[in-house]
């Protein structure tokens, strides 16, 4: 396997978890994110609470809908606790390939809470301001300022906590639950900014209008990204492939096996976090009798595993025919389908 060394240590670098077999750094990685997942809940709680009461005192729209949202991204980071106990549990004869998906189901239920508790919630909050109106003291308008700045320093750690660990994972957002906290951290503190806004320019010029168009403001803010959450973990639950990269290094890595004269197709489809599924049809030099053939599935199985730890789940199918049709599916193709 001398002529694989190079290609295979590539793909280890690129690989998340490549250089530690035992899953050691997967489970470490799940304890941060866990704390990242609960700094965020804590925040949230106490936030929306004071939210909630200085909206209902001070009468405002903006502070109720900022209060929503609170709400919202707190039922959502039990999901996500959820979403990284679960998912870790070991393969078993109901769910051989694993729970690995279920962090994708959780992250689509935060991502529904997002849009019906917080995105729908404040479009109400804005319209009911319209058709009303609403009337604020002078102490309601510095209560609500005063909690929104004390929301604004406390998401902001929050989001910091969340950046901090995107760092220290490389820069990337593989795992949904970290993803989800820094798209509401992040789509928190823009809220807060915008509810600052309406509550100061309602305050100076007695227009409710303004705050009304915070509120609305925020609402489109949380439609837009419960949407982008929703359909990544859409893609997840229905069979998403394997990163173009990985697709690459596997193919080439078989490529470079002896014994293959050539690689029909390939498919790949991700089971979990660092779970993927890799079926490819081979068609191997001729002149192998059949115990050398499974001599060679098995050592080939063995190899790429070793070089790349997410696929777990290998299978080889082996022919002598062309694969035309395999070779023109958009599974074996690249092609996306579907909107």
């Amino acid at each position: 396997m001398s002529g694989t060394s190079s290609e295979e240590e590539k793909t280890r670098r690129r690989t998340p978890g490549a250089t530690d077999p035992a899953g050691a750094g997967d489970h470490k990685t799940d304890r941060r994110t866990r704390v990242t997942v609960l700094v965020a809940l804590a925040a949230n709680l106490v936030i929306a609470a004071a939210k909630a009461f200085g909206g209902l005192v001070a009468g405002s729209p903006a502070l109720l809908s900022e209060a929503a949202h609170s709400v919202a991204d707190s039922l959502n980071e039990v999901f996500l606790l959820a979403a990284l106990r679960r998912s870790r549990r070991p393969a078993d004869a109901r769910h051989p390939f694993g729970y690995g998906k279920e962090r994708f189901f959780w992250s689509l239920l935060a991502a529904v809470g997002i849009f019906v508790m917080g995105g729908c919630f404040s479009f109400f909050q804005g319209f009911e301001a319209l058709r009303n109106g609403a009337q604020e003291k002078f102490s309601g308008y510095v209560a609500g300022l005063i909690v929104l700045g004390v929301a604004l320093l406390a998401e902001g750690a929050s989001l910091f906590r969340a950046l901090h660990q995107v760092r220290r994972q490389g820069g990337g957002l593989r795992d949904p639950a970290l993803r989800t906290v820094v798209a509401e951290d992040g789509t928190a503190v823009i809220g807060v900014t915008l509810a600052i806004i309406g509550m100061a320019l309602h305050m100076a010029t007695g227009q409710v209008v303004w705050e009304a168009s915070a509120s609305l403001a925020i609402g489109v803010l949380l439609v837009y990204v419960a949407y982008r959450l929703g359909r990544d973990a859409r893609d997840q639950l229905i069979g998403e492939a394997a990163d173009p990269e990985l697709s690459d290094g596997i193919r080439t890595l078989l490529e470079r096996q002896p014994e293959i004269d050539s690689v029909e197709a390939l498919f790949t489809m991700k089971m979990g976090l660092d779970s993927t599924l890799v079926a490819a049809r081979i068609d191997l030099m001729p002149g192998l009798d059949s115990e050398r053939v499974e001599e060679v599935a098995v050592r080939i199985k063995q190899s790429l595993a070793e070089a790349v730890p997410e696929a777990d789940q290998i299978f080889l199918d082996v022919t002598d025919r062309p694969a035309g049709e395999a070779r023109e599916s958009p599974a074996a193709t690249g092609e996306r389908g579907g909107a």
